[in-house]
C-alpha cells in the first residue's frame, strides 16, 4: 500500500468507517475524528482497535499522516470546521472515500452494485453468497450487515464487491461516488427519482447512471432490474446489452412464492425453473434482491445454483433493513430504512405480507430533505398505504421556507384516510404507544436517522408490556 498512515475526518459515517477498516486491513495505520460516534459503528471500532477523537479539532490530525480522507457530511467544510480547514492548509494529500476505494481495489475484478433502493442488501447478499461458496471476495457495503460479519473486508479472491452510490463523492467533488469505482461488471437495482436536492428532475437523476453504464468494458456483464419507476427508461437508453431481472418481468424472475417465516420460491430463467430458494428475509422486495444477485452470479458462472441456494438460505440481512429488533416480545417490531418513498412503501408491503392479520403501527421520522420538502408533499397521499396508524416523530429542521413540518405531514396522511398523530419527543411517543399497543399489533420503525433513541426504547416498551 502506498500510504503508511491515514486520518479520516468524519470517520463515524458508514462508508467512511468501512473504508478506514479496508485501509487498516491493508496495513495502513488509521486515526480519525468525528462530532460523535454511535453504535454500531463505535462498537465496530472497539472490536477492530481503530482509534478516533471527538470533537473535531486541528490537533486531531497526526503530523506524520500521509493521507487525509474527508467525508461528505455538510459540516465537513473549511468555512465552518477548523479541522477540515487545517487539513486543507496542511499540504497533505486529501481524498474522498470512493477515491480511496478505487486505490484499494486496484488489481481486482470489481463488481459495483448501484440503484435507488435494494443496493445495500444486494451488495451484502452478493458478498455473502460468494464468501460462503469459498471465493474469498473483498467487499465494501454501505450499511452494517448481519451477513457477512463485517461491512468491509480485504481477501485473497479476484473479486471485489462494491456498493456504489450516485451521491457526490465529497463536498468538493460533484462526481457520483460510483463513477470512481472502476466497475468490471454492474448490478443495477430498481431506479426511482431520489436525492431531489442534488438531482431536481428524473432526467438529472439518471445522468450519472448512464455514465456508470458506459464505464465497464465491452465484454462486461450488466444486470439491470426492470421494475423501478425509472428502470425501463434506463434500459432503453444505455445503448448496450443487459441481463434483466425482476419479480415478474425479466430474463430472471421468481415464481410460486410462498411467504412465511421462511419464504420459498422458484428462481426462473426465461420461464424455466433453475432451482428452488428459501429465505428468512421479509417482503417481495427482498425476493427481487435475491433474483438480481442470482442473475449476476449465474450469468458470470461464479457459483452453482446449489451454492447460491446455500448462501441465500443462510443470509441474515443487514441492520436497519427490516431487521427484527427483539425476540423477547409478542409484538413483531422491525426497522426499515426510511430514506425514501420507495423504501418506506416496500417495508410496509413486507410487513403486510408477513403479518396480514395484525394492525400495523408505523413510527416515522421524516429525516431526509425529500421527506421534508413542500414540493413532494403529495407523496404522503399514498406513502403509508397499508398502515393502521402512523406516529410522525418531530423531524430535524433546516429553516428553509420550502420545508414542511409535522402538522403538514399529519394533515396529509389524515387526508389519505389513515389515522396519524404528530409527536414532539421520544417520551411523548412512548407514552402514546404504551396506551395504544395491543397483542394484535406489529410495529415498523422508519427513519434514516436516530429517531431520538426510539429505535432502542420502543422494543424495550414492548418487552415490558407483552413479553414473549
Amino acid at each position: 500500500m502506498q500510504w503508511k498512515k491515514a486520518h479520516f475526518i468524519g470517520i463515524g459515517g458508514v462508508g467512511m468507517s468501512a473504508t478506514a477498516k479496508l485501509l487498516r486491513d491493508a496495513g495502513v495505520a488509521i486515526t480519525g475524528s468525528d462530532e460523535a460516534v454511535y453504535p454500531p459503528i463505535s462498537t465496530m471500532f472497539e472490536r477492530e482497535g481503530i482509534a478516533y477523537a471527538t470533537p473535531y479539532a486541528p490537533s486531531n490530525i497526526p503530523a506524520d499522516c500521509d493521507l487525509i480522507v474527508i467525508g461528505k457530511n455538510a459540516k465537513l467544510v473549511p468555512e465552518t470546521n477548523a479541522e477540515v480547514a487545517a487539513a486543507h492548509a496542511s499540504g497533505k494529500l486529501i481524498l474522498s472515500f470512493p477515491e480511496v476505494l478505487a486505490v484499494v481495489s486496484e488489481g481486482k475484478e470489481n463488481i459495483v452494485v448501484a440503484g435507488s433502493y435494494g443496493k445495500s442488501t444486494s451488495t451484502a447478499l452478493l458478498a455473502h453468497v460468494l464468501e460462503s461458496a469459498g471465493l474469498a471476495p473483498s467487499y465494501f457495503i454501505g450499511a452494517v450487515p448481519l451477513s457477512p460479519a463485517t461491512a468491509a473486508r480485504m481477501q485473497s479472491g479476484k473479486l471485489f464487491v462494491l456498493e456504489g452510490d450516485e451521491y457526490p463523492a465529497s463536498n468538493t467533488d460533484p462526481r457520483s461516488k460510483f463513477l470512481l469505482m472502476h466497475p468490471r461488471h454492474l448490478l443495477v437495482t430498481p431506479l426511482a427519482h431520489d436525492h431531489f436536492n442534488i438531482f431536481p428532475t428524473p432526467s438529472d437523476y439518471l445522468k450519472p447512471f448512464y455514465k456508470l453504464a458506459a464505464l465497464p468494458p465491452a465484454d462486461a456483464t450488466l444486470v439491470v432490474c426492470t421494475e423501478g419507476a425509472l428502470s425501463k427508461e434506463f434500459l432503453s437508453n444505455i445503448g448496450r446489452p443487459a441481463v434483466t431481472y425482476g419479480i415478474h418481468e425479466g430474463e430472471y424472475t421468481a415464481a410460486d412464492i410462498v411467504y412465511g417465516e421462511t419464504t420459498t420460491f422458484s428462481l426462473m430463467y426465461n420461464g424455466a425453473e433453475i432451482i428452488k430458494l428459501a429465505t428468512t428475509q421479509l417482503g417481495e422486495h427482498n425476493i427481487q434482491n435475491i433474483v438480481g444477485v442470482a442473475a449476476l452470479v449465474l450469468s458470470l458462472n461464479l457459483i452453482t445454483p446449489e451454492q447460491l441456494a446455500t448462501g441465500v438460505a443462510s443470509f441474515k440481512g443487514i441492520k436497519r433493513r427490516l431487521d427484527r429488533k427483539s425476540e423477547k416480545t409478542l409484538i413483531p417490531i422491525f426497522e426499515g430504512f426510511g430514506s425514501s418513498y420507495e423504501k418506506l412503501q416496500s417495508a410496509i408491503a413486507a410487513m403486510r405480507l408477513h403479518f396480514p392479520t395484525k394492525r400495523l403501527l408505523v413510527v416515522f421520522e421524516p429525516n431526509t430533505i425529500g421527506w421534508r420538502s413542500r414540493a413532494t408533499l403529495a407523496q404522503y397521499d399514498s406513502a403509508f398505504a397499508g398502515a393502521g396508524k402512523v406516529y410522525v416523530f418531530n423531524p430535524p429542521h433546516d429553516g428553509k421556507e420550502t420545508e414542511i413540518g409535522v402538522e403538514d405531514i399529519v394533515a396529509r396522511v389524515h387526508g389519505s384516510g389513515i389515522e396519524a398523530a404528530g409527536v414532539s419527543t421520544a417520551e411523548e411517543t412512548l407514552a402514546l404507544l404504551g396506551q395504544e399497543l395491543s397483542p394484535g399489533d406489529c410495529i415498523l420503525l422508519s427513519s434514516s436517522g436516530a429517531m431520538g433513541g426510539l429505535i432502542e426504547e420502543i422494543p424495550k416498551l414492548a418487552e415490558e408490556k407483552f413479553p414473549s
